[in-house]
């Protein structure tokens, strides 16, 4: 048949191409002409199949039926059973099984909404979308094929060979590949790994993604980050994290705080920095506080077995805090697998009522509770008493026992110095000092019960109103207790060091951990004798 100009107007009219037949029924169609058989219009860059139809010419509309084809342009195709469509407004009505075909993507729905004026083609009833990598559904979209960006709503569900994607609403394109995150989203690898957003970018193709307001990141293992900004990249296992970093571990029942950090999943390492801040909570009767400038963690694998144990490195500034031992220095390391704090570079720590301070301090963690520490070089501990004296011992080594958070032994060696205040029912009687090589000194409800001394001393027992100026204190004390982290949250304030009078400052070398605790110490029967 001829081509037949049919409308008002020339940008807006639809043309007929081709028709077997040619029909009128004006009493039942009134204004249609019924067209059947090979059936062929065009509206602007548009051709429209289907095997029969109906067209009103003054509206400049038609209805298409059985085999309907849109064709736009060589990179468009939309198929379905019944067409409707204006001319005018140039918007087609696609009724039951319809696919939109737009170069790799796929839609098919049971009703879709195509206005060509906007190039956007939508769904309301259920719909589909397949491209080369992801297939989505949802009961609501939208797609525009210039761009390739779609728009889901309502039971929204991507399908990828290695996750699947749940949430509300989603945007995604299908030429790159991106899903935007703009409600609450769920993103799963089967027995692997979860994330939770409710805003950001999921790169599909790389499995790389940024997402915000604190999202989290989830692990079979038991291991999970959290954050205000996370840049995560699932296949190489990198995550890191700006803002309110949290990065807990279920299984080492410890977490990783700090205001910016990096996570290395391969060989389980990562670190935090600003406000950092480690929390064991492995022993429910002491948590271990440890805060830094920053912290380093890692897991390491047992030689036997498939287990793994935590290290724990912090650089400058180091507080730790728990309610049986307090410590600051620079840098410090804590192994899991022996329980075991080793404090470099000016360390002090505390225990009840005792301050101990050395070159490098290891602290041991027995059954929950610190059970001893080993100090080496320039070692100093000390107790405070009333009236600011200060029982004090010194040496170039030194190891205590603690059982039930008290003070029971202490070993001094190597040149071992002493000052204290022995009592009498409680009454001080007055400043015993000693000179010794080794020194062994027993306490019992925080006195010392007695001493024991190598047979090459030398000690002096000044009366309290007799003691020469200068004699109440060794060389290089000092009482740090203004340092003294005195709660979990105290471990973030900063007080400026005690100087350390006549005692340089040492090297921080961080010696061979011990893969052992030592045995504990032996038991002495209580006595009141003491030995000068």
């Amino acid at each position: 048949m001829a081509l037949l100009p049919l409308g008002i107007s020339a940008q807006t009219t639809v043309y007929l191409e081709r028709s077997n037949t040619l029909s009128f029924d004006e009493e039942r169609l009134p204004d249609a002409q019924i067209l059947r058989g090979d059936v062929c219009f065009r509206h602007d860059s548009a051709l429209m199949f289907c095997d029969s139809a109906y067209f009103f010419e003054k509206t400049n509309s038609l209805t298409a039926f059985s085999h309907v084809r849109i064709v736009q342009g060589d990179t468009l195709s939309a198929y379905g059973d019944v067409l409707y469509y204006d001319g005018n407004t140039r918007i087609a009505r696609l009724r039951r099984h319809v696919r939109l075909i737009h170069r790799g993507t796929t839609l098919t729905t049971n009703s879709l909404n195509y206005d060509r004026q906007r190039n956007l083609a939508y769904y309301f009833s259920g719909g589909v979308i397949r491209d080369s990598l992801n297939t989505l559904v949802s009961q609501w979209g939208q797609y525009t094929p210039p761009t390739s960006q779609a728009v889901f709503r309502h039971d929204v569900r991507l399908d990828n060979n290695r996750f699947v994607l749940t949430a509300d609403t989603l945007c995604y394109n299908t030429g790159s590949k991106r899903a935007d995150l703009v409600g609450p989203t769920t993103i799963v690898y089967e027995g692997e790994t979860t994330i939770l957003s409710s805003l950001g970018i999921y790169h599909t193709d790389t499995e790389q993604s940024t997402l915000y307001q604190r999202s989290r990141v989830l692990h079979s293992d038991g291991q999970s980050l959290t954050g205000d900004t996370i840049y995560y990249d699932k296949r190489i296992g990198y995550g890191r994290v700006r803002g309110h970093m949290e990065a807990a571990d279920s299984a080492q029942q410890a977490t990783l705080y700090g205001n910016y950090g990096e996570l290395y999943e391969t060989d389980n390492h990562g670190y935090a920095t600003g406000n950092a801040l480690m929390v064991d909570r492995s022993d429910s009767a002491a948590y271990t506080y440890i805060h830094a400038d920053t912290l380093f963690t890692e897991q390491c694998p047992y030689p036997e077995g498939d287990s793994t144990w935590r290290r724990v490195r912090g650089h400058h500034h180091v507080r730790i805090y728990r309610t049986d031992l307090q410590a600051v220095c620079d840098s410090a390391v804590y192994i899991g697998r022996d329980s075991l704090f080793s404090l470099y570079t000016l360390p002090v720590c505390w225990s009840d009522s005792q301050q101990i301070s050395a070159d490098s301090i290891r602290i041991y963690i027995r059954d929950g509770a610190v059970n001893r520490m080993e100090a080496e070089g320039q070692c100093l501990a000390v107790r405070q008493l009333p009236d600011e004296r200060y029982n004090q011992m010194a040496g170039k080594q030194m190891t205590a026992y603690i059982t039930d958070n008290e003070l029971r032994r202490l070993d001094v060696s190597g040149n071992a110095e002493t000052l204290f205040y022995p009592d009498d029912r409680g009454e001080l009687i007055g400043l015993n000092a000693t000179v010794s090589s080794n020194v062994s000194l027993y306490f019992a409800d925080r006195h010392i019960e007695h001493i024991l001394f190598t047979t090459q001393t030398t000690g002096t027992l000044y009366p309290l109103d007799q003691i020469p100026e200068g004699q109440d204190r060794l060389a290089g004390f000092f009482w740090a207790d203004e340092e003294r982290p005195r709660g979990p949250q105290d471990v973030f304030r900063h007080p400026a060091p005690t100087p350390r009078t006549g005692a340089p400052a040492p090297q921080a070398v961080e010696p061979a951990a011990a893969t052992q605790q030592a045995p504990a110490p032996p038991v002495k029967q209580k006595t009141n004798k003491r030995k000068r």
